[in-house]
């Protein structure tokens, strides 16, 4: 019994430095490539906050303006408005 229990210990051990060692691996992989970034850029060409910054114009544009009411309608037979809004029907056949 207590032969297997070392044994169990003995691995555990040995997975725990296999367990540092890839950690250590991957901390050194990581600070290795942080030197491949690029440099940080300015995104922005002009600090928000400045007042004498310039900005583009704005504009009022309707989002209704080509609208036109079409009430009151003048009352029609329905067989008048149905007829002008039919497709003509072809005459080669």
């Amino acid at each position: 019994m207590l032969a297997l229990s070392g044994a169990t210990s003995a691995a555990s051990a040995v997975g725990e430095r296999h367990a540092r060692f890839i950690w250590l691996l991957l901390a050194f992989a990581a600070s290795a490539l942080s030197g491949c970034m690029p440099a940080t850029t300015q995104i922005a060409s002009a600090d928000p906050a400045d007042p004498s910054a310039k900005v583009a114009p704005i504009g009022y544009r309707s989002t209704i303006a080509p609208y036109t009411s079409l009430r009151p309608a003048t009352p029609a037979p329905w067989r008048d408005r149905n007829q002008a809004v039919t497709p003509r029907q072809k005459q080669d056949r």
